[in-house]
């Protein structure tokens, strides 16, 4: 039998949900492409995010640890992957759609710049008088007009469902929420980015020495699990423990997630698409008290790890990086790469200027920083 574009989208609509989002049914592209002969408009999608110079650039851009404080330390690379493969399960064992999880989840942080929040920090108070800068709008900024890979069009010139997913927080985009397209798979990437962040956060945390094991056992989410491991294992190495510690949380968190998600969805007799266009109330999310459980864990890494004195000191490095680059290429736009430049005439100067920022990686904006501002370079 040959396969075919055809057969995947069969396949979609005999086997997924009947309230997920099928690829045959997207609302299209801005720019009219003809549809590809094996791949499904989300595959497509999928495959042009990974292809994309931004998606390769979050190799080198920092989650918690800049890039040069070890290799093993998570970058938004890999977060990005593990939160993709949470999404991914979750999606699974609801029925959703897994290519559109998967494109949405592979472009979630493609809006972030260099140093982590540290950089969008730096970036909104310096464009605040300039139509300002988050990382989730800015995100759309690069599928839609920054990416030039095609000759048709600029940006990636994804479905509007992907589009919809990425957008994340709906406040920035819409004067009425009816405007809104709600998919159950952009739902439950925001819920597994939450619960990747903060269980790999955890994680190198404690790899790096600035948790400790005792500081953690406050954590109600650790305690539980770490009880659960010490029944199961009369020994076990501490290396070990930690490991198993995060994956259970993990789990746990995911294994809630589609418990609460199936009963909230027979709760509400949501049977399709449509009707969940017009519902206003949670589908995705976890149980009160595993909800609970996770803020302890945020408010605890927030104290303890976001602002331990290390983070800070290089949060605060980050940020004089951004600011002083952000002063001299508006100063001196001459400094910017050529298509830059001429990006600006349309776009205007602070936006192009914080484009560029925004795309740069850890390493690069170090090595320019280096460059314009030091005088041994």
């Amino acid at each position: 039998m040959k396969v075919s574009r055809t057969h995947f989208e069969q396949w979609e609509e005999e086997r997924l949900a009947s309230y997920a989002v099928k690829s045959s049914q997207t609302r299209g592209r801005r720019y009219a492409e003809k549809e590809h002969e094996l791949r499904t408009p989300f595959q497509r999608d999928r495959d042009r995010i990974i292809h994309s110079s931004a998606f390769r650039r979050l190799q080198y851009k920092t989650q918690v640890f800049v890039n040069h404080e070890g290799d093993h330390y998570r970058t938004r690379l890999t977060h990005t992957l593990e939160m993709c493969q949470i999404s991914r399960s979750i999606a699974r064992a609801l029925n959703l759609n897994e290519d559109l999880v998967e494109a949405i989840a592979l472009a979630h942080d493609l809006g972030h710049g260099p140093f982590g929040h540290a950089g969008e920090w730096a970036l909104a108070e310096l464009m605040k008088d300039h139509g300002g800068f988050e990382h989730n709008v800015q995100g759309l900024r690069v599928v839609e007009e920054l990416e030039d890979s095609y000759p048709e069009f600029r940006g990636l010139n994804l479905c509007f469902e992907t589009l919809e997913g990425i957008k994340k927080h709906p406040e920035h985009f819409y004067t009425d929420r009816s405007e809104r397209f709600r998919s159950l798979e952009a739902d439950l990437v925001d819920l597994s980015d939450e619960i990747a962040y903060c269980s790999h956060d955890l994680d190198d945390g404690l790899r790096s020495g600035l948790l400790t094991e005792e500081q953690v056992e406050t954590v109600e989410l650790w305690q539980k699990c770490v009880k659960y491991i010490q029944h199961k294992y009369a020994r076990i190495a501490s290396h070990h423990r930690r490991r198993l510690v995060i994956r259970l949380i993990i789990n746990q968190l995911a294994m809630d997630a589609i418990q609460y998600a199936q009963d909230q969805l027979t709760k509400y007799s949501v049977e399709s698409c449509a009707e969940l266009q017009k519902l206003n109330k949670p589908i995705v999310g976890l149980s009160e008290e595993l909800k609970r459980q996770l803020h302890g864990l945020k408010v605890f890494l927030h104290k303890n790890l976001y602002q331990h004195s290390h983070v800070v000191r290089m949060t605060d490095k980050g940020q004089r990086f951004i600011k002083a680059l952000f002063q001299i290429y508006l100063k001196n736009p001459e400094y910017l790469p050529e298509e830059i430049q001429r990006y600006s005439h349309s776009e205007g100067i602070h936006r192009s200027v914080c484009d560029y920022l925004a795309g740069m990686t850890d390493r690069f904006a170090s090595q320019e920083y280096r460059r314009l501002l030091e005088p041994e370079e």
